[in-house]
């Protein structure tokens, strides 16, 4: 039932998206895509936005999944953790305004920095089994989803939301509202396909563990878990 969950993925989105426009056009400011958080912000923040935390509740969900995949799954494990890490890298990314405000200015760089290379190091030490792991999963559309998703991010919102590009092209109209609510979109549509590909990525490990081999104190336990229920 693969393509049902696809059409489900679909009208999800939609529906998402067009209860956000609404909002704005029925209310203007509802979505807080500037906020001005004192007298002295010229520039105003996004932070504070209705498409940011629903940004941060997808890569939450995103981390929660991938953990389940590396508690369930040993031959998965070493490339859900990485994923998993790459999530908390980004939910600090998407967290910098209140770590350099409430904290500690740049805390955020450092924070991501040391993830970062945690996961380096973790990656070279089980290079080795990442491999297999994306072996026994190759091709897969999960991880085909979170790719593109990470194009969408890292690729194409960094460059389209580029402050110089709207001053460039709006001139004297340049309002940096219209940045910031292009970027954001652009963010939460890589953010959506990163949670879909998360998703299929979930299924498709759950039916390696159903093909896999179980160990044998495993069987032994399931075994006697039987015995007992009878």
């Amino acid at each position: 039932m693969a393509w049902f969950r696809y059409v489900l993925y679909f009208f999800g989105i939609a529906l998402l998206t067009a209860i956000l426009v609404r909002l704005e056009i029925a209310n203007p400011g509802t979505l807080r895509l500037q906020e001005f958080v004192n007298e002295n912000d010229i520039y105003g923040t996004s932070e504070f936005s209705m498409v940011e935390i629903i940004q941060l509740i997808v890569l939450l969900t995103c981390g929660l999944l991938m953990g389940w995949v590396a508690r369930s799954s040993n031959t998965q494990r070493p490339l859900a953790i990485l994923f998993g890490g790459l999530v908390l890298v980004f939910m600090i990314r998407e967290l910098h305004y209140f770590f350099d405000q409430y904290i500690i200015d740049n805390l955020w760089q450092m924070l991501a920095g040391i993830c970062g290379a945690l996961l380096i190091a973790y990656s070279y030490r089980h290079l080795k089994r990442l491999n297999i792991a994306l072996a026994r999963i190759w091709p897969s559309p999960g991880l085909t989803l979170i790719f593109a998703g990470a194009v969408v991010l890292f690729a194409y919102s960094m460059l389209i939301g580029h402050e110089p590009l709207w001053q460039a092209m709006l001139g004297d109209a340049y309002a940096r509202i219209i940045k910031l609510a292009v970027e954001e979109f652009i963010e939460l549509i890589g953010y959506l396909l990163w949670l879909i590909g998360t998703i299929e990525y979930v299924y498709q490990s759950k039916a390696l563990m159903e093909r896999e081999p179980k160990p044998a104190a495993v069987k032994r336990r399931e075994s006697r878990r039987r015995h007992q229920g009878s």
